[in-house]
């Protein structure tokens, strides 16, 4: 096989954009702890762009509010295709998912108050709400058949319906202060991408500059940039057919690639960068590392399987299609590994304080490597029981 056989494997592999993002977190975490350290942030810090257009900041806020902006608007594209076509199209196939989603937001969020109410550290109550997409699909893929389709399908479509709550939280109550010019301005800008959707526009030119200037006129208007992303993607054309492709599905399929092997690892580069210091292991074990960690790894099992066996009882749900509770308990481990939006959630919470965004970012990195390792190892120990069980009889 030629290298470049194996190199288009590799782009093409569901497993890759998370082994990657691995690979950038480490890569990050040891640059910060080189001698490359101080160099690394003062790039991150450097301004580029133009004062013309009050476009001028630093390399962080292009990353977090401009390439994320570009990660949400694939993000949106794929709950809007879920939505219409997929596992969020109708009630039956939607409510376990999104009852779970619910339950794995509202959980972990209890216990980090629980942990942090009345505290300076009360306004982080969201890091724990977040599922990643990426790490938590790239490990259950890594299990191959020892996991039924349905239970990976159940998975995305929580982590889906998750970022969505995630990206509603920001919106509400991360928003500081609100320009109403700017606002009304993007306001217009989704008057005419509706338009244009109504008008059968298809070519992706009619959505990407306007949704340019929407990108630009939330950004001003004190609401977070990358919500523009979501709500430019439910203006792009789709349709429910198997065989015809939209300009929903044309968009998604050219987003993937960059946003996973290029905004991603950038993004992980760029915010895993923890400098460790002495008693930053200490802070685990404060009520800020517990509410974290205790939120991520027993919040989103809990909250997910609690939510889930109450609708089931109710008879308004069933389990994923040859799928056990025990391996509804690996998915909700799995739930737990929050990195890109838990880490994207703790840098709004704590603007101004690098240091409590470090530490947030280390009981992060905690938390998601306990719950990725657990997961993966209960999966595969029922996936393994399961198969000497098929072979016996």
């Amino acid at each position: 096989m030629l290298i470049t056989d194996y190199f288009k494997k590799f782009l093409h592999s569901s497993q890759s954009s998370g082994i990657l993002l691995i690979l950038c977190v480490l890569i990050s975490l040891f640059i910060a702890n080189s001698s490359m350290g101080e160099a690394f942030q003062n790039l991150l810090d450097t301004k580029i762009g133009t004062e013309l257009f009050h476009l001028n900041y630093p390399v962080s806020i292009w990353i977090n509010d401009g390439l994320m902006a570009v990660f949400f608007l694939l993000v949106g594209l794929e709950i809007k295709r879920e939505i219409v076509e997929g596992e969020l199209s109708s009630f039956k196939s939607a409510s376990l998912p999104i009852v779970a989603a619910l339950g794995g937001m509202v959980v972990p969020a209890l216990i980090y108050v629980l942990f942090n109410q009345g505290t300076d550290y009360a306004n982080g109550w969201a890091i724990p709400m977040a599922t990643d997409i990426a790490f938590s699909l790239a490990i259950i893929s890594m299990l191959g058949k020892r996991v039924p389709l349905s239970l990976k399908i159940f998975l995305a479509a929580l982590a889906i319906v998750d970022d969505l709550g995630a990206i509603l939280v920001i919106a509400i109550f991360y928003t500081d202060q609100i320009n109403w010019m700017y606002l009304g301005l993007s306001a217009l800008m989704v008057a005419i991408l509706v338009t244009f959707n109504l008008l059968n526009k298809v070519r992706h030119f009619w959505y990407v500059i306007p949704g340019i200037f929407l990108w630009y006129f939330m950004h001003n208007s004190g609401i977070h940039a990358t919500i523009a992303g979501v709500v430019l993607a439910f203006t792009i054309p789709t349709n429910t057919s198997a065989t015809v492709s939209s300009p929903l599905e044309e968009m998604e399929h050219k987003l993937h690639l960059p946003v996973n092997f290029l905004i991603m690892p950038i993004f992980a580069l760029a915010n895993t960068n923890i400098i460790f210091k002495s008693g930053m292991v200490d802070g685990l074990f404060s009520n800020f590392g517990y509410g974290i960690i205790f939120g991520l790894f027993f919040g989103k099992i809990i909250g997910i399987n609690l939510f889930s066996w109450i609708f089931i009882k109710l008879k308004i749900s069933t389990l994923p299609d040859q799928s056990s509770w025990s391996q509804m308990l690996g998915a909700g481990l799995l739930a737990g590994i929050g990195f890109t939006m838990s880490i994207f959630i703790s840098l709004l919470s704590f603007k101004g304080h690098p240091e409590i965004q470090d530490e947030a970012k280390f009981a992060i990195l905690v938390a998601s490597v306990l719950s990725g390792f657990a997961g993966f190892s209960l999966l595969k120990y029922i996936g393994k029981k399961r198969e000497a069980r098929a072979e016996a009889e």
